[in-house]
């Protein structure tokens, strides 16, 4: 016989179980609904089967990404993130969306971004990553915070900022020299530049931060794409409580196993070389950087293996993916606006003429950044800025509970009207003629194509030199104009990214 001790123990744990579900599953999302319904932040309604799931596939199947579009208008917020555009139609500016049980409010207002990115008291840090996204960038300097973020971010700052960055500009022109002499093949025929694009900026980042080369990390960059590839296929999928592990799911491990083991090979390599005696420190690139905190910092400073592996990881996939980007997006610009590309070409020649840029010039170059800015703002490279509440905090005149999700679209951001004007899809650089502080009407949050605030992308100021080098390369060599096989068919990977690449005709000067 049973004892009824037992029973009533057996009773109470079903009990309390069911009550802790139905306060995760129904309760607590009705009441954060309600509370946000109160303040005027509206959304799709919370849906304990398919929470938002349901609707966003419906919204993405009812828009034709995958059709051509024109490619004189570049008001692509609607086309690459389709749900966040119809919600914002029907829900306002700031719009409550459900990721599962977890609230995610989008915000779209200049003055809350600002409070949220600025983050003066830690109320709003990093969104924790789980899933295929930890794989793909760990706990490094992309979601790290407190004492580890500022011990990650000192050393990338001093990799990627001052006289480094200028060290870095010969392996920059080196790199893009060795494109061009493909490119020597191609005169006056069609050449499809994505590619050549992708390769450089995986050589410019190995050689500048890695000392190694393009074939030393082509299985890096290859396990990075099929890891990003995995992100994006499971963005929008259901999830059923983690019961069952996924094809997946079993696939991302395999993959962060072989980057581990890659990573480890280039990291021994030129732990060795000291070891040996064959160099006399580790450098001064990021790995250089990386290697000595490791082996040499103080116990404050210090950082272990985990967080090389993990640094590793993210500047490899940022320091190819940003730049790749935007040179694909300016090349696509300046092939269209032919006016814009003299414009752009007789700056170089007069800065550099025939030789090859220097760090003094780049800085002098006003036509070319204001194409870079101006490609940037359409196409950012960053398509969503995730934070959450770390308490109960007010945002502007907000009240948000803890553990609420913030994210930031840059697309909508950078075509907002009242900000950039009614032909605020047009391709327009001369908006930036006067800065950007003019361009953005003195809203400093108008323009956030690698973030704002104390984490802004610390790799921005090496993509625009590597841009800026580049394009001013191409510009002393070459004439071009689009091709008419090119089909304009930008789609959302993890940053903006032509779906048939950029096919351009090459015509030497």
């Amino acid at each position: 016989m049973i004892a009824i001790p037992a029973v009533c123990l057996c009773v109470s744990l079903v009990l309390l179980l069911t009550i802790i579900i139905l306060y995760k599953l129904w309760w607590n999302p009705r009441h954060i609904q309600s509370m946000m319904q109160s303040q005027g932040i509206k959304g799709p309604s919370y849906n304990f089967f398919h929470e938002n799931t349901k609707e966003i596939i419906k919204i993405k199947n009812q828009t034709s990404s995958n059709a051509p579009m024109d490619f004189s208008d570049h008001d692509i917020f609607s086309r690459v993130q389709p749900h966040l555009y119809s919600w914002m139609k029907s829900y306002g500016n700031n719009v409550l969306v459900w990721n599962g049980t977890q609230p995610e409010v989008v915000v779209t207002e200049p003055e809350l971004i600002k409070e949220i990115l600025v983050n003066r008291n830690g109320a709003y840090p990093k969104t924790k990553r789980e899933g295929f996204l930890k794989k793909l960038v760990g706990d490094g300097i992309v979601a790290a915070e407190g004492n580890k973020w500022l011990k990650l971010r000192k050393l990338a700052n001093h990799a990627f900022h001052g006289d480094c960055l200028k060290d870095m500009v010969p392996a920059m022109i080196a790199s893009v020299g060795t494109m061009l002499e493909k490119w020597r093949h191609y005169e006056g025929k069609e050449i499809e530049v994505c590619g050549d694009f992708k390769i450089l900026s995986s050589q410019v980042i190995s050689r500048t931060a890695f000392g190694s080369s393009y074939v030393e990390g082509i299985k890096i960059f290859d396990m990075l794409e099929k890891m990003a590839g995995l992100i994006l296929r499971n963005a929008h999928k259901m999830k059923f409580l983690g019961l069952v592990r996924t094809k997946d799911e079993t696939e991302a491990d395999k993959i962060e196993q072989i980057l581990h083991e890659s990573i480890m090979g280039i990291v021994r390599k030129r732990r060795d070389e000291v070891m040996t005696g064959r160099a006399d420190s580790f450098g001064s690139d990021f790995l250089g950087s990386l290697l000595k905190a490791h082996h040499e910092g103080d116990e404050k400073n210090q950082i272990s293996a985990d967080e090389i592996i993990d640094e590793c990881k993210t500047f490899y996939f940022a320091g190819q993916l940003t730049t790749y980007s935007l040179l694909s997006w300016s090349m696509l610009f300046l092939a269209i606006h032919t006016d814009w590309q003299e414009k752009a070409r007789n700056e170089v020649l007069e800065l550099f003429g025939r030789d090859n840029p220097n760090s003094e010039g780049i800085a002098r170059l006003k036509t070319v950044n204001m194409i870079i800015y101006e490609t940037l703002r359409l196409y950012s490279p960053v398509i969503l800025i995730t934070r959450r509440t770390q308490g109960k905090v007010k945002l502007g005149k907000f009240k948000f509970p803890a553990n609420v999700d913030l994210a930031i679209p840059p697309l909508a951001l950078h075509r907002n009207p009242d900000i950039w004007g009614q032909d605020a899809h047009l391709f327009k650089p001369e908006r930036f003629a006067e800065g950007l502080a003019k361009a953005t009407k003195g809203n400093p949050t108008a323009f956030i194509a690698f973030g704002f605030g104390p984490r802004t992308c610390v790799g921005l100021n090496f993509a625009s030199y590597e841009g800026k080098i580049a394009l001013s390369m191409i510009l002393q060599r070459y004439k071009f104009t689009l091709s008419p096989n090119y089909v304009h068919s930008p789609f959302a990977a993890l940053t903006v990214q032509p779906r048939h690449g950029v096919q351009i005709l090459l015509q030497p000067l």
